[in-house]
């Protein structure tokens, strides 16, 4: 073919040889580094293609090049899809590693990376991998969820919604507290709806996926070390730096170690109106968790100090459940956290608690989350604010 040429590409060990006419080539020239990646990663990830594009799908699960699963409506099932081979699969994740700067071998077999459209990758390659590679896909969500949504998707009652944006308002620490796929990261950019306008957010994450509506919002992402060690950014390392960045409010993805401390000691020394999630199946294991987690710091500070600040800065726990009978998300819980008992143990009072009524005729569940009649302690806050306007579903856990 006298109007080719062959383009031997750099991305996959060993290159991929490409034969392309030669306005592909004036294309490549002429292209932007991210329309040549979107271009390479529609061609090693074809088989999986239809999955990326369908919004439906959640979450694209590879177990192996010939074992793929799907989560749609928080339901797994396995495709008939596959990858050609053990090595078409691997292509594709050197292909993204390639991209982002990292590297996935022998030596360094797991991978955390994003694609342009903001979905979240994580692979692992053998060693690391008995079965071969496996790739997980965490599809970025286009559309921004608010509590409304969640009101109308009956993952969250009318009341619920307006006492979390009261309590938003009020500049209570707030942790969204659930297991892994249960919505904590669409939960927390819901509830951060709430925050006024005016203020400066900034948001700390592992890996970008909150996106607010106001203005005002700077986002701070972790980086892995290159190959030599060199370039890393921890989240502890970026919560240290917003701290001189005059914040109004601080959004942390999710903590996972050591930076709960430098989170909670913020939380009680000024920085009020703190939001975060955290790995737990209960209000309790959230607060233990958050105080194993500041344990884990570079501080060295006794348990019961730990447990005392963790104690002082959370206020509420909202606990997300992902129901394995129709794969629904909901709010199961919101608690009150108040201090320490006595016996120097954690203190809760449940303000509202979801009950299951029934299921529709497709067998979706359908649950209430209904208030149960305590206050919290901070119930004279709304009056005095001067909010109580904004008061229509709760009037019985705030003074008057």
């Amino acid at each position: 073919m006298a109007n080719a040429i062959v383009f031997a590409s750099p991305l996959v060990p060993p290159p991929v040889t490409l034969r392309v006419t030669v306005p592909f080539a004036h294309w490549l020239l002429m292209s932007t580094r991210e329309s040549i990646f979107e271009a390479s990663l529609d061609y090693f990830l074809s088989p999986i293609r239809p999955y990326l594009q369908d919004d439906s799908v959640t979450e694209i699960m590879v177990n192996g090049h010939a074992e793929i699963y799907i989560e749609r409506r928080g339901r797994l099932s396995r495709v008939d899809a596959a990858f050609p081979t053990e090595d078409a699969l691997e292509s594709a994740v050197n292909n993204i590693a390639q991209y982002v700067g990292r590297i996935i071998d022998r030596e360094r077999p797991v991978l955390d990376a994003r694609l342009p459209d903001g979905s979240r990758v994580h692979a692992i390659i053998p060693p690391g991998a008995r079965g071969g590679t496996y790739l997980s896909i965490r599809k970025f969500k286009r559309d921004i969820y608010g509590l409304e949504d969640f009101v109308r998707l009956d993952s969250l009652s009318d009341a619920g919604r307006e006492f979390l944006e009261l309590c938003v308002k009020l500049r209570k620490n707030i942790v969204v507290s659930g297991g892994t796929g249960t919505g904590k990261t669409t939960f927390l950019n819901a509830l951060s709806s709430a925050i006024p306008e005016e203020e400066r957010t900034i948001v700390i994450e592992d890996s970008s996926e909150l996106r607010l509506n106001q203005e005002h919002c700077l986002y701070l992402e972790s980086q892995q070390p290159d190959s030599h060690g060199k370039g890393g950014l921890t989240i502890r390392q970026l919560f240290r730096a917003s701290l001189r960045m005059r914040p109004d409010r601080i959004i942390v993805g999710e903590v996972r170690g050591g930076e709960a401390l430098d989170m909670v000691q913020a939380m009680i020394s000024g920085h009020s109106g703190s939001l975060t999630t955290v790995h737990a199946n209960s209000p309790r294991d959230a607060l233990v968790r958050l105080e194993t987690l500041s344990l884990m710091s570079d501080v060295d500070i006794p348990v019961y100090v730990a447990r005392a600040q963790v104690a002082s800065a959370i206020h509420l726990i909202v606990q997300v459940t992902r129901f394995v009978e129709d794969g629904s998300r909901k709010v199961t819980r919101i608690t009150e956290a108040f201090g320490l008992d006595e016996a120097n143990r954690y203190q809760f009072r449940d303000l509202f608690v979801s009950h299951l009524t029934g299921t529709t005729r497709e067998g979706r569940l359908l649950a209430e989350l209904r208030m149960t009649g305590e206050r919290p302690t901070f119930s004279g806050d709304i009056a005095e604010h001067g909010m109580g306007g904004h008061v229509h579903y709760t009037r019985g856990l705030w003074d008057e």
